[in-house]
């Protein structure tokens, strides 16, 4: 048996395995891709707290799904949001949605009557401390006898002078949120709105679960708009998000893949009018991807489904090997077998494949995980591609000529009509325009690093988001304090002395509000002090409550059982008290814990708008422990410094490629990169004439481009003196197909995929162009 059937058998015992290893992960264990956009985001490795509090933000938003169902009546609308809710409630395995009746309110309320002596607002504090007895005399009588002296809880003796009642009432402002008819209520400018909030037992982010939920929740709406046909539905929630991502990537996949095979086999058909190259092409590309698959699931665990989409434009890199292959086998007959051919070709198709494996690992190098993903998937699917060129290719082949299609004569003729380059007035005229038109162009380089680039939801998605928010005032979970201490209470502490600096901006419009589990459990060092500041103020033998038994007529055992009765909710009221209660429920993701060592906690803002940021970010200035947090300027700000130090990575790669190519190449090696080269600064001209701006995608496309790009090079300094056959071809096809691929990338929804296409796609066909000037230069003397 011959070497080469000895490689193509033991290379068909690998591809079996990967046949059964994928077989088992798609049938057996059922794989769905990840849709978690948070994946492909960079991981703050540096600072454990300040990324568990982003996960806290998150968490606690991504398995709910926030429904408003409006209506111009009141009625109307609770008709519809009960329409609504009897299709959910028979899915009690989806959905968890907590009852709003009287016994809901009264558990949330008891924990606080317990310790309601030391609840005040600063409001009332400030009262205590500059009203005389006379005023709080006067409140608690008009709270006995006025029609309405605000809520009631409780009997009067308990809470005589309403502070605990205005201490309730100051924690209902947080929300606009009301309980009425046993539902939640919240009016808009034209509509009452019911607000329903359904908790996922499901994860948000599993494609299986948003197949279940996502039409259950269609037909929930066409209930509503069934029972009442005017009625308005606003719905927010991550597996809205991510179900769209899900369908977007899946549609794109589609596109990508299906696209790239039918312009690779359409010019296979015209190059060789043969069905034999285009299997062998197609049986190349597909090992490749099953191959990645694998071992990217051995390593990963999981595979993003964005990976999926960036590695369907693998297909138009993939095939380079088995083009170059096909093209010199073309070219050469039956003067010379395929396994002498493919010794021939062994260097230059190994060249080949560490400069596009030199370009994927370039990607390994960003902070994002989806990145590196992609990265090894994408250079994984191009070894086991390269490998099955090389042990099956000429085992299949054999010394059996290949036929040769009219596009190879049209495209083989077209070279003699190509520009060459030699050292004369001409290049150097054509060198200075191209240099000023090239500076010129990428002058207009803006930058834009904006992390909101990586995702593009639809506009309905947005519009009910902003809407939503402003309905709820709800806080935004990417920007916020996070505060920090040695123990819980100093974090509250801390809360509090920043609480005040904000409500100085409550006050001028910054903000409208903050949530912070201050606001619902003081500092003990507060506590004690109201509390000391009640019993001085109110309940001190002489004080107002001395009086108010006179006024209403009560004897010495009234006094000693109400100050009594007032003493016993005196006890401290804890954090872990707290959090254990049913009322911690919508707080209960602000409070961190201890983790690192330290406590940590964070403070919401609502109200928040971009004009008033730069003015909050200044509250935390001279607060020790306390930090502004603002998740999107900060991977902004990430993403921009790997965009810089990602450009210093490309100049390195080239460095490094260029060594690798200098062994064989010698002298002719700038040959094989100055094609690629040129391109990537024509293509960032091209983009500045365009107004585009230069973002991390763009610099890493290019890193991307030279790997592929560099092939073409090579691809035309294995033969410098050939003007047509087989390197021509080559290079025509694999362009053709590389171009095709990222082209239909740069179709993508997604903007950071597109300007990865757009530039692909631009710096494929310039160096497709510019290569042949280059390639076709017989060597001088001086090289």
């Amino acid at each position: 048996m011959t070497r080469t059937r000895q490689l193509a058998l033991l290379w068909a015992v690998v591809v079996c395995l990967l046949l059964g290893h994928n077989a088992y992960l798609w049938l057996v264990q059922r794989i769905v891709p990840n849709t978690d956009i948070m994946a492909l985001l960079p991981v703050q490795e540096r600072d454990p707290v300040l990324q568990q509090s982003f996960s806290h933000m998150v968490d606690a938003a991504q398995q709910r799904v926030i429904v408003l169902v409006g209506a111009a009546d009141w009625e109307d609308a609770k008709r519809a949001a009960d329409a609504y809710s009897a299709v959910l409630a028979p899915r009690k395995d989806l959905f968890d949605a907590a009852p709003i009746d009287e016994k809901t309110q009264n558990d949330w309320l008891s924990l606080f009557q317990r310790h309601s002596l030391t609840l005040l607002t600063a409001q009332q504090e400030a009262q205590l401390r500059g009203q005389p007895s006379q005023f709080w005399l006067e409140t608690a009588l008009g709270k006995l006898y006025g029609s309405f002296g605000g809520p009631k809880l409780g009997s009067w003796q308990q809470d005589p002078f309403g502070l605990f009642a205005g201490w309730v009432q100051e924690r209902a402002q947080e929300t606009p949120v009301r309980p009425r008819d046993g539902h939640l209520f919240v009016a808009g400018a034209e509509r009452q709105y019911v607000l329903l909030v359904l908790t996922l037992k499901v994860p948000a982010l599993s494609m299986t679960a948003q197949e279940t939920v996502l039409p259950l929740l269609e037909r929930a709406g066409d209930a509503a708009r069934k029972a009442v046909p005017q009625v308005e539905l606003v719905r927010a929630g991550v597996i809205l998000h991510a179900a769209n991502a899900s369908a977007q990537a899946s549609g794109e996949v589609s596109t990508i893949g299906i696209g790239s095979l039918l312009g690779i086999v359409l010019l296979m058909w015209f190059a060789f009018h043969s069905f034999k190259p285009i299997s062998l092409i197609l049986l190349s590309i597909g090992i490749g991807f099953l191959g990645a698959l694998s071992v990217c699931w051995l390593m990963f665990g999981q595979i993003h489904l964005m990976t999926l989409v960036f590695g369907a434009s693998l297909i138009g890199v993939a095939q380079d090997y088995g083009i170059y292959f096909l093209s010199n086998r073309l070219a050469a007959g039956e003067t010379l077998d395929s396994p002498a051919l493919l010794k021939r070709l062994l260097p230059g198709l190994c060249l080949t494949l560490l400069a596009a494996v030199i370009g994927y690992m370039g990607l390994a190098l960003t902070p994002f995980p989806g990145l590196r993903q992609m990265a090894v998937f994408s250079a994984l699917g191009l070894v086991f591609a390269w490998l099955t060129v090389a042990f099956w290719f000429p085992a299949l082949i054999g010394a059996r000529a290949l036929k040769s299609g009219g596009l190879v004569r049209v495209y083989g003729d077209a070279l003699r009509h190509w520009p060459v380059l030699r050292l004369n007035a001409a290049t150097l005229a054509a060198a200075v325009v191209f240099a000023l038109a090239a500076g010129y162009g990428i002058s207009r380089l803006g930058a834009n690093d904006d992390i909101r680039l990586l995702q593009n939801p639809p506009k309905h998605l947005i519009d009910d988001q902003i809407k939503l928010s402003k309905l709820l005032d709800a806080p935004t979970p990417v920007q916020y304090f996070l505060v920090r201490g040695e123990s819980a209470e100093v974090v509250l502490q801390r809360e509090e002395a920043l609480k005040a600096k904000l409500d100085t901006l409550i006050a001028t419009s910054g903000i409208t509000g903050y949530q912070a589990v201050s606001n619902w459990v003081p500092s003990a060092r507060a506590q004690a002090e109201r509390r000391a500041l009640v019993e001085q103020k109110l309940l001190a033998d002489d004080g107002p409550l001395q009086g108010l038994a006179k006024q209403t007529g009560e004897d010495a055992q009234w006094i000693a059982a109400t100050r009594a009765g007032l003493l016993a909710a005196g006890a401290p009221l804890t954090p872990d008290d707290f959090l254990k209660s049913p009322a911690s429920e919508p707080s209960r993701h602000l409070w961190l814990g201890e983790t690192g060592g330290v406590h940590a906690s964070i403070v919401a803002l609502r109200g928040l708008g971009r004009a008033a940021v730069p003015e909050v970010m200044r509250a935390a200035d001279g607060l020790h422990g306390v930090q502004w947090v603002d998740k999107v300027a900060e991977i902004s700000s990430v993403l921009g410094r790997y965009r810089e130090n990602m450009s210093w990575v490309v100049l390195g790669a080239y460095a490094l490629v260029f060594a690798m190519l200098f062994p064989r190449y010698r002298g002719r090696t700038w040959r094989v990169l100055a094609p690629t080269a040129l391109a990537s600064v024509a293509t960032l001209a091209v983009l500045g004439f365009a107004s585009q701006n230069l973002q991390l995608f763009h610099v890493l496309a290019l890193l991307l481009l030279l790997g592929v790009g560099v092939d073409y090079g090579i691809f035309m300094q294995e033969r410098p003196d050939n003007r047509g056959g087989a390197a021509w071809l080559a290079v025509g096809m694999s362009a053709s197909n590389t171009f095709l691929s990222f082209g239909l990338l740069g179709l993508s929804k997604t903007p950071a995929l597109q300007a990865f296409g757009l530039t692909m796609l631009l710096g494929i066909a310039l160096a497709w162009l510019i290569v042949p000037c280059f390639g076709t230069i017989k060597e001088s003397k001086h090289d």
